[in-house]
């Protein structure tokens, strides 16, 4: 089989939860080979069907893919500890993506294998007495592969050794990609259209691909595929292709019919829908709710099924750690035993806290102009972790029969009190920051009669800044004590959700797409939502308030591709889309293309403004130099191979 391409089929332990019944479960025995004559038997199938679920695991969680898709972004730059796996995709001046460097090798080397096993079941479902609807789950996720690929490298080989489109099995060191159009138009679109004809309305188990789904993910690949035809910047596809469909249609067909798609998933929603709470969307005791569509599942319940360690995460896939990217060293917070300085906020299994990496951090703008509006608007709250509050009184953290403790200004502190709080605006009142740690232990700043310790949004840094409780973890068996901190998520990672359906629809419309619905009115479904809250996360207190007139009002009554872009950052921040949505639109120049951010040492508080340097060639991702270096191909055949400019 080609190296990297075709490697045996590997299928872990795969598991997809039911609400009402325990015997939901998708269950199997790893494999570490399967023959080709195993797809034609139903328990190969059936086997098949489950590692399809199993290989999102190896994507979605996956901490270095997850920092291809948003470092770079206006999203996220490095921090502090960052290595060259962070800063290369900075594009900043302190590294470069080469085929080397570029961590969407995850996804390549993670898609085939998947893409090969649907080919089997595909072919041979049918014949061992496998239902259609089973079989579609196959089409859609040899699409879905399809569809990430595209969008990362360009045209793609559909020819994994046996013809195009067909299971392989037989060794072959030799590959030949497709254009983009040939991608879209003979894999990604027809097993669409099938999966939305064929799969069921409802999902047969908890997680599993259903029409909603799949209409989401055609309506998204329809979207990407006009703006390809369109071509606004006049950006280089690879291979060569002109920007011409082959079944004949334009961009606006294809705008409108992303638009139809997704208005019909809205009509037709099946299981899914929108939670009341935006809160609740992202809340650990609410994970796999009606609104997430897709995951990547992980559970605490067992490390077979959760397909890693419960105690230490490995920081290597189907471990879930994307999350410890983004969380900053908040154990360095200090306050005082009496003269002793001491550590008032201690690594924790809790959605607020978590295992910390400082590799990735969210630009200052971030703060200031995508979550402006904090008080109207949910979505900061329900996204980022903006205060720090003792948790000393835990056992094992060797203070638990300490009662208080003092912060700044002298004052005292309980457990659950405030350590550190990075404030939504800058204050009237200038913050008195510290030259290096301070008594705070991390730099940060003091304000006249407050016992918490205090940043304000200009003050953040590459070393200090808030941390993202959207992914934070999640666990029930922390028992009074820390938990397993150390351990990646056991949460389900999100890959698809409900709400994306108004924002595609939205998007398209935006592109000329017309229908009953207009831009605005989709994007304010979306936005009378954010008003309404239920729960003051950072505030940890109850909050019942509807600031849903208050957010449609302020819609624009023009939208823009600008202002679609905003919208899907406020609601899918962090979420492992930006850096599709900003090559997408062509827009990531203008958008990413600079940003401010504070030093990586404690106490460093001024702004540098940073320009990074996005090439049209960035608009493509390298293919993997362990890709070239496993076929049997001239020199010049492999340079032909490697997109341009790598």
């Amino acid at each position: 089989m080609k190296r990297y391409i075709f490697r045996n089929l590997i299928i872990g332990s795969a598991v997809l939860f039911s609400f009402s019944s325990c015997t939901d479960i998708l269950e199997e025995k790893p494999h570490d080979f399967y023959e080709p004559g195993y797809f034609k038997t139903e328990q190969g199938v059936i086997q098949g069907l489950t590692s399809h679920y199993a290989h999102l695991r190896y994507i979605y969680g996956q901490a270095y893919f997850y920092n291809a898709t948003q470092t770079g972004t206006d999203e996220a730059t490095y921090a502090q500890s960052a290595d060259g796996n962070f800063k290369d995709h900075d594009l900043s001046g302190v590294g470069v993506i080469n085929p080397n460097s570029s961590r969407s090798d995850v996804l390549w080397n993670n898609s085939y294998n998947d893409i090969n096993t649907a080919s089997g079941i595909i072919e041979n479902g049918a014949e061992v007495g496998v239902s259609s609807s089973l079989i579609a789950e196959s089409k859609f996720f040899r699409a879905f592969d399809y569809f990430l690929l595209v969008q990362t490298f360009g045209g793609v080989p559909l020819d994994l050794g046996a013809g195009e489109l067909k299971f392989n099995s037989k060794p072959s060191r030799s590959s030949k990609r497709n254009t983009v159009p040939e991608v879209y138009t003979k894999a990604v679109f027809p097993d669409l259209k099938a999966a939305v004809s064929e799969l069921p309305t409802a999902p047969r188990l908890t997680g599993t691909a259903t029409k909603t789904l799949a209409r989401l993910i055609l309506a998204k690949a329809y979207l990407t595929y006009a703006w390809w035809l369109e071509n606004p910047n006049n950006i280089a596809t690879y291979p060569e292709a002109p920007r011409t469909d082959p079944d004949g249609h334009n961009a606006q067909w294809y705008f409108q019919e992303a638009y139809n798609l997704a208005v019909e998933g809205i009509n037709n929603p099946g299981a899914y829908g929108l939670l009341d709470s935006f809160y609740d969307v992202n809340a650990g005791a609410s994970d796999r709710n009606k609104e997430v569509m897709l995951y990547a599942d992980h559970t605490e319940s067992s490390e077979y099924y959760n397909g890693g360690s419960l105690t230490y995460g490995s920081g290597g896939a189907p471990d879930n750690f994307a999350g410890w990217m983004v969380t900053w060293n908040y154990t360095a917070l200090r306050s005082k035993n009496g003269a002793a300085a001491v550590s008032s906020v201690q690594r924790e299994a809790n959605q607020f806290l978590g295992r910390p990496w400082t590799r990735m951090v969210p630009p200052i703008e971030v703060f200031t102009k995508t979550f402006a509006d904090k008080t109207n608007d949910s979505r900061y709250d329900g996204t980022f972790a903006a205060v720090y509050r003792g948790n000393w009184n835990l056992q094992g953290t060797g203070l638990t029969t300490v009662a208080t403790l003092t912060n700044a200004n002298g004052l005292t502190i309980k457990p659950g009190d405030a350590v550190l709080t990075f404030l939504n605006d800058e204050p009237a009142t200038p913050i008195t920051y510290p030259s290096g740690q301070g008594d705070s232990g991390v730099g940060a700043g003091v304000l006249p009669g407050r016992a918490d310790y205090v940043i304000s949004p200009n003050g953040i840094s590459r070393i200090v800044y808030p941390g993202f409780w959207k992914l934070g973890p999640y666990r029930t068996d922390n028992a009074g004590g820390l938990g397993q901190p150390n351990a990646a998520s056991t949460r389900p990672f999100p890959v698809a959700k409900f709400s994306e359906l108004y924002l595609v629809a939205a998007e398209a419309a935006v592109k000329g797409a017309t229908g009953s619905l207009s831009a605005r009115t989709l994007v304010n479904v979306i936005r009378a939502r954010a008003g309404k809250w239920r729960w003051d996360n950072n505030g940890n207190v109850a909050k019942a308030a509807d600031n849903s007139a208050a957010m449609t009002t302020a819609t624009p009554a023009i939208i823009d591709i600008n202002y679609i872009l905003a919208e899907r950052s406020r609601e899918f921040f962090g979420e492992g889309y930006r850096w599709y949505d900003l090559v997408r639109t062509q827009k990531w120049n203008e958008i990413a293309g600079k940003y401010s951010i504070g030093g990586s040492n404690y106490g460093q508080h001024t702004p540098e403004v940073v320009t990074r340097i996005i090439d049209a060639h960035h608009y493509l991702r390298p293919i993997p130099q362990g890709q070239l270096d496993g076929m049997e191909m001239s020199a010049s055949e492999k340079a032909a191979y490697q997109n341009p400019g790598y």
